[in-house]
This record gives structure tokens, C-alpha cells and sequence, in this order.
């Protein structure tokens, strides 16, 4: 296991944890919900404490364990479709989330009187937390397998969007047998949730490298070294009159700092512009 793996699987465990300690300290004390397998699970154990009667469940949080119990299918759809390593983070995710819903202990009341200011805090933190562990080529299980899944099949498509749509039809199960008020919250804290889930996932964001250089070896180290394409032509310099290579290739932010030090290895005078968002449509792999 070389340094990036352990940084990884640190990202994982980290992410999990803040996600499970966002819950649990900012929207559970609120009788609020979260989307998502989790969100599923809340409801569940609500239902089995008020009308099953099962008033033990008061004592801990089981919805962490509910979660770890929808989520096993999915864990088999990662193994089979995705990837070993990114079933094995997102295991280790999953079972920090469960020990640490079970293990945080859920305030009495509200840590802030101001139900918004809980949901915006709580889903930056949730949100961070998930898209630290996809951005350390994990996951946080649940609609999260599922986005990295269509992510991987489909151009333009974004696991915050994904989790956006779902929890739409989780959020009208609370509001019929809840009330709105919980609903309405509860819809305001995934949508900043999922804003942040994808600015922190690197990988889901397309990067334009475009590189001014005379080195003709960068463009062979970037094919070798990151499996990207590169289109490049000759131009010159309206100033200089000289010849250089004009290289042009397309990437997510997550490798922005493999090709910095590919063309610093290279040509440490490389004239470099990087530019962010962009569609990208056509022969492009979606990476973890």
C-alpha cells in the first residue's frame, strides 16, 4: 500500500464520519431527514418506534445499521460493475457511517435555534464528508454506487443530480406522513448537501489543459502516464517568430496536479492555461 492509498482510505474513513456526524448532531435532533438509502432508513426506524411500538430503538440509533442492510445489494453492484478498490472504500465508508450513527450520541435539543442555519451547516459538512470519500475514489454507499455507476456510463451526468432527483420522491413520502414543514427543511439541507458533493468531488468536474511548449515530450508523458488523449499542432509566436507545440488535452480536476508535474518534469518554462467546467461531450472516460 503506497502513500496515496493510505490518503485515500484516510479520506474515506473521514468523509464517513463527518457525513454520520453531520445527521446526527444537526438534523436528527430537528426531526428532520436525510435523503437517499439513509433518508429510507431514518423513516423506517421512525415507523418502527411510533407504530410498532418498539420504544427500545430510543435507546440508540439503528438507522445506521437499517442503512448497512439496504445497502448490501448495492455492495454487490459495486463489486460486479464498478471496481474492487472503489467496493472495498466504499465498505469501509458505509461501515464507518454505521458505527458512528450507532456511536454519536444525538443531542436532546438543537445545538442552534435556527432550523435554516442547522440544515445549510449540516449539509456542508454531510456534503464535504461524501464528496471527500468520492473524491478518494469511495463512496458513501447508497445513491452514491448508483451516480458513480451512471457517471461512469453517461456524459453530463453528476451523482449530486442523481441524489437531487431521488430524494425528491423520499421527500414526499416524509411530508404525507410527517408534515411539510418537515419536508421543506429536510429538501433544503440535501440541495446543499448535493451542491457540495459535487464541488468536492474532483472527479466530476472537466478541465481543458491547453500547453504552449517545444518540448515534444509532454504530450507522450500525458498519454503514458494519465491515459488522456492529446491533440497538439505547430504555431508560432507572434513576438518571438519561434515554433512551439500547441498541446490540447481534456481532464478532471482530480489529475490537474499529475499534469502539472508532468510538464514541469518536462519544460518548467511551458506557457499552461487550465480552464474549468466545461461540457464535454464524445470519447471522454468518466474515471473515479
Amino acid at each position: 500500500m503506497d502513500k496515496n492509498d493510505i490518503k485515500q482510505f484516510a479520506g474515506v474513513i473521514i468523509g464517513g464520519f463527518l457525513f454520520a456526524l453531520s445527521v446526527n448532531l444537526f438534523i436528527v435532533p430537528l426531526d428532520l431527514y436525510s435523503g437517499g438509502i439513509i433518508g429510507i432508513a431514518q423513516i423506517i426506524r421512525t415507523l418502527m418506534i411510533q407504530y410498532l411500538g418498539l420504544d427500545i430503538l430510543n435507546s440508540f440509533d439503528i438507522a445506521g445499521i437499517i442503512n448497512f442492510l439496504i445497502n448490501i445489494p448495492l455492495f454487490i453492484m459495486a463489486y460486479r460493475s464498478i471496481s474492487r478498490k472503489f467496493f472495498i472504500k466504499t465498505l469501509l465508508c458505509v461501515i464507518v457511517q454505521t458505527v458512528s450513527f450507532t456511536l454519536i450520541m444525538i443531542p436532546q435539543t438543537a445545538i442552534l435555534d435556527d432550523v435554516l442555519a442547522s440544515c445549510v451547516i449540516g449539509g456542508l459538512i454531510g456534503g464535504f464528508g461524501i464528496g471527500l470519500a468520492l473524491r478518494s475514489s469511495g463512496s458513501g454507499g447508497g445513491l452514491d454506487i448508483l451516480g458513480v455507476y451512471f457517471t461512469k456510463k453517461f456524459d453530463n451526468f453528476s451523482v449530486g443530480k442523481l441524489s437531487l432527483i431521488v430524494n425528491a420522491f423520499v421527500y414526499i413520502v416524509c411530508a404525507i406522513l410527517f408534515d411539510v414543514s418537515t419536508a421543506i427543511y429536510s429538501i433544503i439541507y440535501m440541495a446543499c448537501f448535493s451542491l457540495v458533493v459535487d464541488k468536492t468531488h474532483y472527479q466530476n468536474i472537466n478541465i481543458t489543459c491547453m500547453i504552449f511548449s517545444k518540448n515534444e515530450n509532454i504530450q507522450e508523458d500525458i498519454m503514458r502516464e494519465t491515459g488522456r488523449g492529446v491533440t497538439y499542432w505547430k504555431g508560432a509566436g507572434a513576438y518571438t517568430k519561434t515554433d512551439t507545440n500547441i498541446m490540447v488535452t481534456v481532464i478532471n480536476k482530480y489529475e490537474t496536479n499529475q499534469i502539472k508535474k508532468i510538464i514541469e518534469k518536462n519544460d518548467p518554462k511551458a506557457f499552461v492555461i487550465f480552464q474549468e467546467g466545461m461540457n464535454v461531450s464524445g470519447n471522454f472516460e468518466k474515471r473515479l
